[in-house]
């Protein structure tokens, strides 16, 4: 039993948890005093009714058998504090403990250990072109809980089935653990490897990477280095918490002070090349969620726009330029009324460009149908 061996930490009662999230397919559990488990299953949480309420001793039992006494007291002090655990059969989550109304909860994310291809994540086709890309900055962006990481997992995943390359992840905290396939890749823990984000992509400088994966730009200094990096020569891929793929070239720009925007933005549009946003949807059938992307890839013509901070015009190009692989949130949302995953209710309910929905959605009708048409197929809609 792992209470007789002395030393260690007995993690039986998270890992039971944790296999329940697993075992129901739930893409996160959350846990606090007074109140069963809870388990998010394609994206509404359910409370476990048959299982007890949960004591303020048995989370703070979680967080010992978990975390190092330093983690601990980092805890105590910031009142929260994300970490990465393996679990039996190497089930991979991203755990955070924290406080609310003075006691202990826990939040955990299941991260799907094994690497899925962009067809079976259901990701749009022209996505796979970023993985051949070798310099500039590349963004991935969206809510909270909308497969950033996952999305930025499988292009990582490519890169290293694919070339060879030295790879440096920065991340807080390892989300998916990665091995040396064609290339080389290291993970750094923020917190645990190294202190911070900026330091760590300052010092990658000196680490010899051709990719980096920066987890998160938090704030100007870990920008100002991403962009430094991408600008010499490094491939840079991070996230932001944003749903617009146009809107987050202005969100970059703006958090930097107003006498340094101008250089930025020149810097931004030399280095961008592409932006992802995505949003996970419920698929009408009700059994899972599907992500709806609209991209940005950054060509001349995008460049100069950024420059001269003219963000309609992106936007315009972002519509149009469906052979450059680019694609509005709307296109997407017409894509996935056509493959039957949702609904058109579904999409309006999703954006306040309802016509625009359904502009796009005759486009790719009429599309179909000269399609079938040049190949003589039958012009049946059903």
């Amino acid at each position: 039993m792992p209470n007789e061996t002395p030393g260690r930490p007995d993690r039986s009662k998270l890992d039971s948890l944790l296999q329940k999230c697993t075992q129901r397919l739930a893409s996160d559990l959350h846990l606090s005093i007074n109140c069963p488990p809870a388990y998010r299953i394609n994206g509404a949480l359910r409370a476990d009714d048959q299982a007890e309420p949960l004591t303020d001793s048995d989370i703070t039992a979680l967080v010992e058998a978990l975390l190092t006494e330093e983690q601990q007291e980092m805890l105590a002090l910031n009142r929260s504090l994300d970490t990465g655990y393996t679990s039996p059969g190497s089930v991979r989550f991203r755990i955070n403990f924290y406080y609310e109304r003075g006691g202990l909860a826990m939040a955990a994310r299941w991260l799907e250990g094994k690497f899925l291809t962009f067809e079976q994540l259901r990701l749009p086709a022209q996505l796979a072109q970023i993985s051949d890309m070798r310099d500039g900055l590349v963004l991935v962006t969206g809510a909270t809980g909308s497969g950033k990481s996952t999305t930025l997992a499988t292009i990582i995943n490519q890169i290293n089935e694919q070339r060879p390359s030295h790879i440096l992840t920065i991340e807080d905290p390892i989300e998916f653990i990665h091995f040396n396939k064609k290339s080389v890749i290291h993970q750094r823990e923020v917190g645990r490897d190294v202190p911070s984000f900026s330091s760590a992509i300052r010092a990658a400088m000196r680490e010899d990477p051709d990719v980096i994966l920066l987890g998160e730009m938090r704030d100007t200094d870990t920008m100002k280095a991403a962009l430094m990096a991408a600008e010499t020569g490094h491939l840079v891929f991070s996230t932001l918490h944003t749903n617009d793929a146009v809107g987050v070239i202005d969100r970059v720009i703006g958090a930097f002070p107003g006498e340094e925007q101008d250089g930025v933005r020149q810097q931004l549009s030399t280095v961008l090349r592409s932006v992802i946003t995505q949003t996970l949807v419920k698929v009408d059938n009700g059994k899972g969620r599907i992500p709806v992307n609209e991209i940005l890839f950054v060509d001349n013509a995008v460049s100069h726009l950024i420059r001269k901070h003219r963000p309609e015009q992106i936007r315009s190009v972002l519509e149009t330029a469906r052979a450059a692989g680019n694609q509005s949130f709307e296109l997407a949302l017409a894509k996935r009324i056509q493959e039957r995953l949702i609904t058109k209710e579904q999409a309006y309910r999703l954006t306040s460009r309802e016509q625009a929905v359904a502009e796009f959605l005759k486009v790719l009708q009429d599309d179909a149908v000269n399609k079938r048409q040049k190949t003589g197929g039958a012009l049946n809609d059903s």
